[in-house]
């Protein structure tokens, strides 16, 4: 099958039978796992005992020999076997007198190159747009533009080529500005970098939610670490934050008054905690709706809250002038922080309640302060501890039939507790996340056109993340004070993926928004429909045409085929959108 290749021991010791066992290389401090006894070898017809076994090719594996008579340990090979290989492991004795034990792997048939699907993709995509690049330097020569201009109609053909990997623009002549302003008078322009921030990172989670080719790092780690399906969902938490600071500041500029403000976040948040529970979150596949087992926790649940308490937050504690930099400061260098004191106060008093809970709160059964994923992690010990305190306050709090049932966990560690990497515990640091979004929005508000500072204090905020994530996780994935992990959206999380956020809205600041040399396309049309794109690619996960019955399911190449094309539709279907100006807020 995918991800597997087959394994053959051959056992010639005539004396005993051998106990092979397994050990994958992402399962930290974890117990082997028996995977097949082999039987001794027959003497008297010179026949191995053999045995066949399949093994995982995700990650690399540590095979264990014991023998089955002393239960000693005889031999221990590491190997990163190849998807569909076949191998032999061959056991003997090199010599009677001392009975040394040799065990010697041999590839019988070699793998496959699974990698290979993606490297097409990639050549297919790249040159997509190669072509696209290229058609619209064409068009700017003056001859080539007239003869297109000739064939077709003149008005239609300028819509379109000013939209097709550009701003959309209205303008009717040939030789008008197709560069759209970065600032305009208008309090109603948008800065294009946040829209292709959120699309990018909309994009990928649609990808990763529908499988990314069964690959392993287009699927969430399975504990500590981090992978590209890690890295979308804090990065739109944090371009939310970032928005949540633009359109606030431009609302209450209007002088609406603060209560009707209030009321609106209070319905927004209501919204997308109702669209997560009713819509999103059962599989109506699977039967009607049932309030015995319904998932409480999800992605648009703590969108809707998280967007509650930030936005609650700014809306209650902003201040006239801190944005325009008419208020006085004590330290310059910081003049982008210090009026939002208050702020601050409230994010770090969270950030010690999740310390405190975290590291304190006593679960029965575990260990104060355990970070682990229970089952065969820690060497067995803490079978039922899956993610400590914060799974703790799920089960206690919401019961274990209303929380995600299969976490990732669950494959290599073979947990069996329920988990819910959306849960209570770990929001509190959503909610930082999304601050640190909305401190980068305050950056672009407080700096307005000053581009070398605004992209200067993005890199500044990326370092300082940088740092504290190093000092949290001591450069280490497994033995840091606070572990990288997004099943616990742990703060060494939080301070890792925005420290890469900062630095990616930097770049596409730079490159969309001051040089001007990209428009943002393609990832900026579904950047403004993100919830619709979000909801639909849910709703619609098991339909045609995103998705079809296999030829081959045990292909990573067709499943990449399916999950490609799903994504690329949603991009299509939002770009149409767009130039219908269709956009579906809340």
């Amino acid at each position: 099958r995918m991800d597997q290749a087959l394994l053959l021991v051959c056992n010639e010791l005539p004396e005993q039978g051998l106990r092979l066992a397994a050990r994958s290389g992402s399962c930290h401090q974890c117990l082997y796992q028996f995977l097949a006894f082999v039987p001794p070898s027959n003497g008297s017809l010179r026949k191995p005992g053999t045995a066949e076994v399949v093994v995982d090719t995700q990650h690399p594996l540590t095979l264990q020999l014991n023998g089955s008579v002393s239960d000693t340990e005889l031999c221990k090979i590491q190997y990163h076997f190849g998807e569909f290989g076949n191998y032999s492991l061959l056991v003997k004795t090199l010599s009677t007198s001392t009975k040394t034990v040799s065990c010697d792997l041999v590839i019988n048939e070699g793998p496959v190159n699974s990698y290979l699907p993606i490297l097409f993709a990639f050549l297919v995509y790249t040159g997509t747009l190669t072509i696209l690049i290229v058609g619209r330097l064409f068009m700017k020569i003056h001859a080539v533009r007239n003869w297109v201009y000739t064939k077709l109609n003149p008005r239609e053909t300028d819509r379109l080529i000013n939209s097709e990997l550009g701003s959309p623009n209205t303008a009717d002549s040939v030789s008008g500005d197709l560069t759209p302003r970065l600032w305009s008078t208008s309090s109603r322009q948008r800065l294009r970098s946040l829209d292709t921030f959120r699309g990018f990172s909309l994009i990928i989670m649609v990808f990763v939610n529908y499988g990314g080719g069964k690959y392993w790092f287009f699927k969430h780690e399975s504990w500590n670490g981090l992978t590209v399906a890690d890295l979308v969902f804090p990065w739109f938490v944090f371009i939310m934050g970032t928005s949540i600071s633009l359109s606030l500041s431009s609302v209450l500029r209007w002088e609406s008054s603060k209560q009707k403000v209030l009321g609106k976040i209070l319905w927004r948040s209501f919204l997308l905690i109702l669209l997560g529970i009713v819509v999103v979150n059962p599989n109506y596949c699977l039967g009607p709706l049932s309030w015995d087992n319904l998932r409480i926790p999800g992605v648009l649940q703590r969108l809707g809250f998280t967007y509650l308490v930030v936005a609650a937050v700014e809306l209650l504690f902003t201040r006239a002038g801190a944005e325009s930099g008419t208020l006085e400061t004590l330290c310059p260098a910081l003049q982008d922080i210090l009026p939002y004191w208050p702020q601050w106060i409230f994010i770090l008093m969270l950030e010690a309640i999740w310390l405190c809970l975290t590291f304190l709160l006593p679960v029965p059964g575990c260990p104060r302060g355990y970070l682990g994923p229970g089952g065969i992690g820690d060497f067995g010990n803490y079978p039922n501890c899956t993610g400590g305190a914060a799974g703790y306050i799920d089960r206690l709090l919401l019961g274990e039939k209303h929380i995600y049932q299969h976490p990732s966990s669950s494959v290599i560690y073979q947990t069996t507790m329920p988990y819910d990497p959306e849960g209570i515990l770990g929001t509190i640091n959503t909610i930082f996340m999304a601050f640190l979004g909305l401190q980068a929005g305050k950056i672009i508000l407080f700096y307005k056109e000053q581009h070398k500072q605004i992209m200067s204090r993005f890199a500044i905020w990326s370092i300082v993340m940088g740092i504290i994530s190093a000092i949290l996780t001591k450069c280490s994935k497994e033995d840091g004070f606070i572990p990288i992990n997004k099943n616990l959206w742990s703060l060494s999380y939080v301070t890792t993926t925005s420290c890469f956020a900062f630095i990616l809205l930097l770049l596409m600041y730079y490159l969309v928004d001051v040089k001007r040399l990209w428009s943002g396309a393609p990832f900026f049309y579904p950047g403004m429909n993100s919830i619709l794109v979000y909801i639909g690619h849910e709703v619609f996960e098991n339909y045609f045409p995103f998705k079809w019955k296999m030829q081959d399911s045990q292909s990573h190449a067709e499943h990449l085929t399916q999950n490609l094309t799903a994504t690329t539709l949603w991009v299509i279907i939002s770009y149409v959108l767009y130039r219908r100006r269709i956009f579906w807020k809340i």
